[in-house]
């Protein structure tokens, strides 16, 4: 019994402690100090031992400007044999807020002084430093803790206090130390080192932060430098020099690997900077003793060769592939060839024939899922350019089917609708595309929106769907490349189907081959009369940002190009374009882009 009175004894004890925490902190934090002070003062004597509730009441103290009441309370505080340092920081910091520097100063000296006996105590000590702006004095007790015992590391925190000063070089090399060290991800650090750079290497920070790494690699000669200076090469979008460090890298490193290669390869493909990407794929050719990769690479420059379409590089083309074709022939491991091989026979050469029996002839061999879905796709794609409908919907349907919860297996059900559309089957295109819309990539959810839209839209308006039948042939010869043939169709329908709803869908469409054939003023005309004619409708947004990339990559007019990606930020946020307007608006405007 006595037992059982003891623990509801306590039992109580500690629900009437909690409900004066609760209100002790709910009070601090409504700014109801009066009220706050008393719990503090209560839970401070019930627990002397509670650095939390001792700080709470100082807080409270110097809130209230109590600050003699602080003082008394944290002068014995500092004299108890358990007192934690930071008491002399709360001590000084409270001079502090009297004007008294010189005694604070004197106890944020005690403060560093404990370090000495316990260079645990340097986080803490900083932190509290931290937490009060004195970052000098942080500074020193993170130093002090690190110079005192070699196994703590407050680099991060030295670096975040530099940075926060405006000495970047310090920073920079705060953060690296953490690489060299293995600390922390490198990933990691690159991000916050990433807030302080931009693309342009002429700024001062970019400028320090090679000086930085540069310094670095000539007291030691590691390959980590060369692979950070790769780094912010890409970041600058500086991808030639890039490749300069990712060939010293290769040839110094003991298990060589082509993958950063490839890497810096495929990124200098996407930001078009061709000539690079030339000598990086010719460079992999003529190092990698991986068959595979060496293979890609080869491909990856026939690509670039195909960029300027003429009957020599068509000719110089076709005899690679030839050559290539004899070298590693019709392996499972190497399909990326044949259908590299098929495509050019399809799209460049307009011979789809043998293209159609090579793929077939390779899915007889003992094929991996993916690879085997790979290949249909590329089949389907080559059947819908033979107007083939029927048997590329099989291939397409048998890719969706496997790979149902795959990207690849939802691009596979987009097509089945886009050739349903090409084939005049509208209804059975917008069954695939409902499922669609929902669909886990952004790309294909807004394409199969937008195609959506167009069908029902057209359909509903004219229950002939003459325009609309009119329109999907048309994007079936701009698919087939034959783009003047589809340019006079879309013509057809805007002189002879005005004012209605698939108006701005041909006027975009033609806009997008008129400029594919560098007929950049009639595609802009095309685009400003979606703008000025259809606001409101579904492909403004498309064409805004048309017409933004046409004056800022092709009609050198930086100013309209700005006024139309602003037209996206303001009025169309829930644009796909949304993200890359308000980019390259802020990197029109000159703002430093990270």
């Amino acid at each position: 019994m006595r037992r059982l009175s003891l623990v509801l004894f306590l039992l109580i004890i500690a629900s009437v402690q909690g409900q004066e925490d609760f209100l002790a902190k709910q009070y601090f934090n409504d700014g109801e100090y009066e009220k706050a002070v008393v719990y503090f003062e209560k839970l401070v004597k019930k627990n002397p031992r509670r650095s939390d509730y001792a700080e709470g009441l100082v807080a409270c103290y110097q809130q209230l400007e109590r600050y003699s009441d602080a003082e008394n309370f944290l002068l014995k505080k500092i004299e108890e044999s358990y007192a934690f340092p930071t008491f002399f920081i709360e001590l000084g910091y409270n001079y502090t807020r009297q004007n008294q520097s010189d005694k604070a100063t004197e106890y944020y000296e005690k403060a560093l002084q404990k370090i000495d006996e316990n260079p645990n105590y340097g986080y803490s000590v900083g932190y509290r430093f931290q937490k009060y702006a004195l970052l000098d004095e942080a500074i020193k007790a993170y130093t002090k803790a690190m110079a005192l015992k070699p196994d703590l590391n407050y680099d991060f925190q030295l670096a975040r206090i530099y940075g926060e000063q405006g000495d970047i070089e310090k920073m920079y090399q705060a953060y690296l130390n953490l690489i060299v060290e293995g600390r922390t991800s490198r990933s990691n650090i690159l991000r916050n080192i990433d807030d302080f750079i931009s693309e342009d290497a002429t700024q001062p920070n970019n400028i320090l932060l090679r000086k930085v790494l540069l310094k670095n690699a000539q007291k030691n000669p590691d390959l980590l430098w060369n692979e950070l200076l790769s780094w912010l090469f890409i970041q600058q979008k500086q991808y030639n020099n890039a490749l300069g460090q990712e060939r010293a890298i290769y040839k110094r490193s003991e298990f060589a690997s082509m993958d950063r290669l490839e890497s810096l390869g495929h990124i200098a493909l996407e930001d078009k900077d061709n000539a690079t990407a030339f000598k990086v794929f010719e460079f992999i050719t003529e190092n990698s003793a991986d068959p595979i990769t060496t293979l890609n690479a080869h491909l990856e420059l026939i690509n670039l060769g195909l960029l300027e379409t003429s009957s020599k590089t068509l000719a110089s083309a076709e005899k690679e592939y030839q050559e290539l074709l004899e070298t590693y022939g019709n392996q499972a491991q190497t399909q990326q060839l044949q259908i590299a091989y098929a495509n050019f026979l399809t799209f460049k050469k307009n011979t789809p024939q043998p293209a159609i029996s090579m793929l077939k002839e390779s899915l007889e061999l003992p094929l991996g899922r993916m690879s085997k879905a790979y290949l249909k796709m590329a089949l389907g794609d080559i059947l819908v350019f033979d107007r083939k409908f029927n048997q590329a919907l099989i291939y397409f349907t048998q890719v969706q089917k496997s790979l149902k919860n795959d990207v690849l297996g939802q691009d596979a059900r987009y097509k089945v609708a886009q050739t349903s559309f090409y084939k005049g089957d509208f209804d059975w295109a917008l069954t695939q595309l409902k499922v669609l819309r929902g669909s886990t990539s952004q790309l294909i959810a807004n394409d199969a929106m937008q195609l959506s839209l167009l069908i029902s839209d057209n359909s509903l308006e004219d229950s002939t769907q003459t325009a609309l039948k009119k329109y999907a042939r048309a994007d079936l010869l701009a698919y087939q490349n034959k783009t003047e043939a589809s340019i006079q169709l879309l013509e057809d329908i805007l002189q002879n189907h005005k004012g209605e709803k698939i108006e701005d869908e041909a006027l975009l469409k033609q806009g997008e081959l008129l400029e594919s054939k560098k007929r950049f003023k009639d595609a802009e005309f095309n685009y400003k009369k979606i703008v000025e004619f259809y606001a409101d409708g579904i492909l403004a947004d498309d064409a805004h940002y048309a017409l933004g990339q046409l004056y800022e990559n092709f009609l050198d007019e930086p100013e309209n190009a700005k006024f139309h990606y602003e037209k996206i930020i303001y009025n169309y946020q829930d644009s796909y374009y949304f993200p890359k307007a308000r980019k390259l608006f802020r990197k029109l405007r000159g703002d430093i882009i990270n």
